[in-house]
């Protein structure tokens, strides 16, 4: 199972970047643990300035803005 940290206070990118990779996800049948995290403390300790941030296990794969879906499918199959 691939744990998943979306990176953000809420904003409409963060939003749309969390519910990308849960559409992504259900259409491939990959078993996730997707979670947001929006204290800036804890967006921070992964060097993320600039949100969303994606962090898949505890490696930071995106930061800002909202990535593509080939981007996400890619995730899927590297990790």
């Amino acid at each position: 199972m691939l744990k998943i940290k979306v990176l953000g206070g809420g904003c409409s990118n963060c939003k749309a970047t969390y519910k990308l990779i849960e559409d992504v996800a259900l259409e491939k049948g990959a078993e996730i643990e997707l979670e947001k995290v929006q204290e800036i403390q804890d967006i921070m300790a992964y060097d993320v300035m600039s949100t969303p941030g994606v962090v898949i296990g505890e490696t930071v794969v995106h930061r800002g803005g909202v990535p593509s879906r080939r981007q996400v499918e890619e995730w899927f199959t590297d990790f």
